[in-house]
């Protein structure tokens, strides 16, 4: 057994099913042994595809995605998809081929110092010189992504160490160094309080049952970021909506007048509180985004176990308020906001993966979530071309239907995906919202800069003969009413629909 069969040995014994990637030269040998592993390989035709996949399959479903990729050419393509993981905290196992180790700092071909290029996109990128050190390495990154999952984990694996027969491998006991000093003080904060808050992220989806249990108990409202999104049904009154630029009335009148503000995994963004206010408690894994005066490093769940709370009385105070966010031409024809909450009424139960552009702010306004993973997107980062490889990685995941918005724009950056779609015969409906150009760029050039649109025009292919030419369904509509009778179809993917849109300008925060 050589180092590249024990590494599939130790992804099979971590219960990893299913990873995404493309073979090449350098590392092949870790192809070799998960050709005859019982691990899935979904091929993808792009790496940046394959991260994003990675990405989709962990924030659907919760388990650990993985991306695998040879040398410069290929490693180097995982930048962008791994950037909008690292800011988004999402846990994944990115493994990397690379020449010889003699030609490491040389300029043989395919060979770039990939770890110091990947250092500022990962938790931790690391450059294992030998057999032992990549299983060290490997049981180390597994353990950190199950248990403090901040985001994704880089091994660099030469050729000639992943064919080494001589090494050491040995399980791994760490002992997470939380800082739990402010307890007591947040305690009395919450003591004291009478109109308390709970903000809940990403971070706090693990404790789902728990948060639930105790809001209702106590009758203590909770908001959400993007991300936190479903922890509570957004159909439970208890649930004020998001937080943040996008706020709902309720969210937004709790923020401002909440003596205490208990922010459960969150990463207190300029998205998310613009302003930190005196009266945060926030708690979370990751002590580098701990903002506030009453800071708690550690667990959700330590947390919540050494934190007593009291009933309080004023959601009701707060249930006064119409929670309504006022959105103009979500029944005009054909408005991309009147399709997509067409779309989304349609699909209420099921994954929704967005991308990025002027679609995205309809889709996060309009979609209400059950429960967390309901709806991906790539939100700090914002990569146009996340939509497609997302749901193809949390198809692969659960096994549910999930449903792609995507904007013209952005669905052409990583369209070769439908090869992957078709190939795993994986039941994903894509709606792409043809307006013929980069909508909120043209907007932005429009409201702020005081200019005609420049160079955001888009001369388009036919989709439905695109869709087609991959072997897979396609329809096109180019009014409210078409569409509907197209959803009331019984549809199943893999399926494109081509929804003809006006241009429309987003509501921009207030």
């Amino acid at each position: 057994m050589n180092v590249a069969d024990n590494i599939v040995k130790i992804l099979e014994e971590e219960g990893i099913e299913n990873v995404f990637g493309i073979p090449g030269e350098q590392i092949m040998p870790l192809y070799k042994s998960l050709s005859t592993s019982n691990i899935n390989h979904i091929l993808t035709r792009h790496e940046q595809a394959a991260a994003h996949a990675a990405d989709g399959y962990y924030r659907s479903s919760g388990k650990i995605g993985v991306c695998i990729a040879t040398a410069s050419p290929g490693a180097l393509n995982f930048t962008m998809a791994l950037a909008t993981a690292f800011k988004d905290n999402v846990p994944i196992l990115v493994l990397t081929g690379d020449n010889e180790l003699k030609y490491r700092g040389s300029d043989h071909f395919q060979s770039t110092p990939q770890v110091e290029m990947f250092k500022h996109i990962t938790r931790a990128s690391y450059n294992p010189l030998n057999g032992t050190e990549a299983m060290y390495v490997l049981r180390a990154a597994i353990y950190e992504l199950k248990t403090m999952p901040k985001g994704p984990i880089h091994i660099n694996l030469s050729k000639d160490v992943l064919l080494q027969e001589e090494f050491d491998d040995f399980d791994l006991c760490y002992l997470c160094e939380d800082d739990m000093s402010n307890i007591g003080r947040a305690q009395e904060l919450i003591d004291s309080a009478k109109k308390p808050l709970l903000i809940l992220g990403a971070g706090a989806i693990s404790q789902k049952e728990n948060i639930g249990m105790l809001a209702k108990m106590y009758q203590i409202p909770i908001t959400t970021t993007f991300h936190g999104k479903g922890i509570i049904s957004e159909l439970d009154d208890i649930n004020l909506g998001l937080v943040g630029i996008r706020s709902t009335p309720r969210a937004k009148y709790a923020i401002e007048n909440a003596d205490c503000i208990i922010a459960l995994g969150i990463k207190a963004s300029e998205r998310t509180l613009p302003e930190i206010p005196d009266n945060l408690i926030h708690v979370n894994l990751n002590k580098d985004v701990l903002v506030g005066d009453y800071p708690i490093h550690g667990k959700v769940e330590d947390f919540l176990a050494e934190i007593n709370f009291k009933k309080v009385g004023w959601l009701d105070e707060i249930l006064e308020i119409n929670n309504d966010i006022e959105l103009d031409g979500l029944d005009d024809d054909l408005k991309p906001q009147s399709a997509i909450k067409r779309i989304l009424n349609r699909f209420a139960d099921n994954i929704i993966a967005s991308d990025a552009g002027s679609h995205t702010t309809w889709t996060t306004l309009l979609k209400k979530s059950k429960r967390p993973g309901q709806l991906l997107f790539s939100g700090a980062m914002a990569p146009m071309g996340y939509g497609l490889p997302a749901a193809i990685g949390a198809s692969v995941a659960t096994g549910e239907r999930v449903v792609v918005i995507n904007g013209d724009g952005d669905f052409q950056m990583n369209l070769q995906e439908l090869a992957t779609l078709k190939s795993n015969n994986l039941d994903v409906i894509v709606f792409i919202l043809n307006n013929s150009e980069f909508g909120i760029i043209r907007q932005w050039q429009e409201d702020f800069y005081d200019m005609e649109s420049y160079q955001v025009k888009l001369d388009n292919p036919d989709f439905v003969k695109l869709a087609a030419s991959y072997g897979i369904d396609a329809i096109r509509t180019d009014n409210l009413e078409d569409l509907e009778l197209i959803l009331d179809k019984d549809l199943k993917g893999p399926l494109v629909v081509e929804v003809v849109v006006e241009s429309e300008n987003i509501p921009l925060p207030k």
